[in-house]
């Protein structure tokens, strides 16, 4: 699978999330509620999927089964987020781009 557009919107940071990010893979699915956080260290970006909770017990609602597949949407993700804080620097808050 290929991801095709990736659209990221800044929020105000909590617990060390600092975005989230929505992925189209192959023009044909739409993948959304993707967290960004900042790594513990420092060093970087990690993404969350997206659970929800029924009563104390937690289901992903999504997730990424090969590695493969995990690291083309994380580095897509990184890729455009990076993008966006230059965007956001010059005054926009989201934006979102085709891959190629």
């Amino acid at each position: 699978m290929k991801v095709t557009k990736v659209k990221i919107t800044f929020i105000k940071p909590v617990a060390g999330m600092v975005a989230f990010a929505e992925v189209v893979l192959d023009e044909q699915l739409f993948l959304c509620g993707i967290g960004i956080h900042e790594k513990m260290s420092g060093g970087g970006y990690r993404l969350t999927y997206p659970i929800k909770m029924s009563g104390n017990k937690p289901f992903q609602l999504f997730h990424p089964v090969h590695k493969e597949l995990s690291q083309r949407i994380e580095q897509a993700v990184i890729t455009q987020l990076k993008t966006v804080k230059s965007a956001a620097n010059a005054g926009h808050r989201s934006t979102d781009t085709k891959q190629s």
